[in-house]
């Protein structure tokens, strides 16, 4: 039996568009890239960056992740320079992309894609992992992939 593709599940799950099961397109993320955490930020009226959906943050990061300024932050810098950011351990990083709060995550490997309707930047997706990882060229255009169909969808 043929599994379907992430893209055709993802495309499934948002079926019309009326509706947007955030936790069940997580819950793909999730499995796909096998990781712990994922999330989902909008660009909300003022730029800001602005929590959607996530699942497996801890509750003391949540707070600081509700929202983020373009240009901070892995989100914020994936946002700004309109491709994709990644760290291959979040813990031991010193590259300045990743905020200090962001090790109370407890993750390693950890990528935000931005998510494009087109042109318009529409938000940024997320996913990490509790191990170090080098997310592949193929992982990163899979996530963008994934990320523009998302930014579709909102943008209706």
């Amino acid at each position: 039996m043929n599994q379907p593709t992430l893209l055709t599940r993802i495309e499934e799950l948002l079926g019309d568009g009326s509706s947007v099961p955030w936790d069940a397109i997580l819950s793909e993320l999730l499995r796909h890239f096998d990781c712990a955490v994922a999330t989902v930020h909008l660009v909300d009226g003022n730029g800001l960056l602005q929590l959607a959906a996530q699942r497996g943050l801890p509750e003391v990061v949540l707070d600081k992740v509700r929202t983020i300024p373009v240009g901070k932050g892995m989100a914020g810098i994936a946002a700004e320079r309109r491709a994709p950011v990644q760290v291959c351990n979040l813990q031991g990083d010193a590259s300045g992309v990743v905020r200090p709060g962001a090790k109370d995550t407890k993750m390693e490997g950890s990528i935000a894609c931005p998510m494009f309707d087109g042109a318009e930047l529409r938000g940024v997706v997320g996913v990490a992992k509790p191990v170090p990882h080098d997310f592949t060229s193929e992982e990163q255009a899979l996530l963008l992939a994934v990320g523009s169909k998302l930014a579709r969808v909102r943008a209706r």
